[in-house]
């Protein structure tokens, strides 16, 4: 499948005010270097000059030269050097979203043949986001959310950082699609330890960013990738952010670009949680699956009802009712079930199999997200 545009799509300006931009990403960092990510939109604004006068007065006109020598077709050879593609506002490719904002990029660099570009549609498209320090209920709510949605058939938009971004990521590729926005070039993945997700991502999405092949990230290039993930999609979802977390600032940019802010509720003595309860607090959509999504994209009762895990034996349900109360070790769930520790163990790797609990911790169980039958009335 083509995405749909070439490495000669992106027109000659649109092209050399991303090198611009990789010029100045220097200056730019020692310009917000004192309150990150708060003026980031803000020069990302300026024009050309503008924003080389802010960032670089002293060596405005020379890097303004030296940005116009560069012949169009060298950029474009860097480009097919890397496999790279690009994508700019003139082109009808160009994602919807990303049209409507004074903060976005006039052009996308990208990686990936997964599906045509064209089709990040705001109404098909769905960002998630979260802590980087995710707990294992995060991680397991955001792959089992993405995988839903992605089998739904929205694009799953994130990040790729650690914690929530790359579970995102995991679960929309097992059923769908998913998009990658880079704080580097798309070329470079980041962080390196994400190197096998990124090829993953290529092999069936896309991989994009503002700054062209072969850019190391900078600090400022999160909170700048931050705003075309929110600017992308109908809605931003945080499954777990503690105060002051970046993902908080993605939701806000997402609010501030009129996309709708939804956000999974969590437990209210984990400090992972805090930033996602005070969202839904202030406003934001209880997220608690993706029938909560598609109920808001689409309407009311759009989507079947979630399937269903297996039928459980009441020694099971028993069993996984105290995991589900916090009891995560077979000594904790012997003594709550009042039963013998080898006869819990056997159920708990029942429970396993059958996909309810996970053991992501040697001697340790905690839910998943599958949802199970609910017992006869005569129980």
């Amino acid at each position: 499948m083509s995405v749909g545009v070439t490495a000669e799509s992106a027109c000659e300006q649109c092209l050399r005010r991303a090198w611009l931009i990789a010029s100045l990403s220097g200056n730019i960092q020692i310009s917000c270097s004192d309150k990150p990510g708060n003026r980031i939109p803000e020069l990302l604004r300026l024009d050309d000059e503008d924003l080389a006068r802010a960032v670089a007065p002293k060596d405005t006109d020379q890097v303004l030269s030296e940005n116009t020598s560069i012949s169009h077709g060298h950029r474009v050879a860097e480009l097919i050097d890397s496999d790279c593609w690009a994508c700019c506002l003139h082109d009808d490719h160009f994602p919807e979203g990303l049209r409507d904002g004074a903060d976005a990029p006039r052009v996308l660099i990208g990686k990936g043949q997964g599906f045509p570009l064209a089709d990040i549609t705001m109404p098909a498209t769905v960002t998630v986001v979260g802590s980087r320090r995710a707990t294992g209920y995060g991680l397991e709510v955001s792959r089992s959310l993405s995988k839903e949605l992605a089998a739904s058939g929205l694009n799953v938009v994130s990040g790729m950082a650690l914690g929530i971004d790359g579970s995102a990521h995991r679960g929309a590729l097992e059923r769908g699609r998913t998009v990658a926005v880079l704080a580097s070039g798309p070329d470079r993945p980041y962080p390196v330890s994400h190197s096998r997700l990124y090829r993953q991502i290529l092999e069936s999405g896309l991989v994009i960013s503002e700054m062209p092949p072969g850019i190391q990230p900078r600090r400022w290039g999160f909170p700048a990738r931050n705003r075309i993930m929110a600017a992308l999609s109908q809605m931003t979802i945080v499954v777990e952010a503690a105060y002051r977390s970046g993902s908080l600032i993605t939701a806000e940019m997402a609010a501030d670009a009129g996309r709708e802010v939804g956000a999974v509720p969590g437990q209210v003595t984990v400090g992972p949680a805090a930033g996602t309860n005070d969202l839904i607090a202030n406003g934001a959509a209880l997220i608690r699956d993706a029938r909560d999504v598609i109920d808001r994209f689409i309407g009311v009762g759009a989507t079947p009802p979630r399937a269903k895990g297996p039928p459980l034996e009441p020694d099971l349900r028993g069993v996984l009712d105290a995991v589900e109360r916090g009891c995560s070790t077979v000594d904790m769930n012997a003594d709550f079930v009042a039963r013998d520790a080898t006869d819990v163990a056997v159920c708990l790797a029942r429970l396993e199999v059958m996909g309810y609990i996970d053991c992501s911790l040697v001697g340790t169980w905690a839910r998943t997200s599958l949802p199970a039958p609910y017992p006869p009335e005569d129980e």
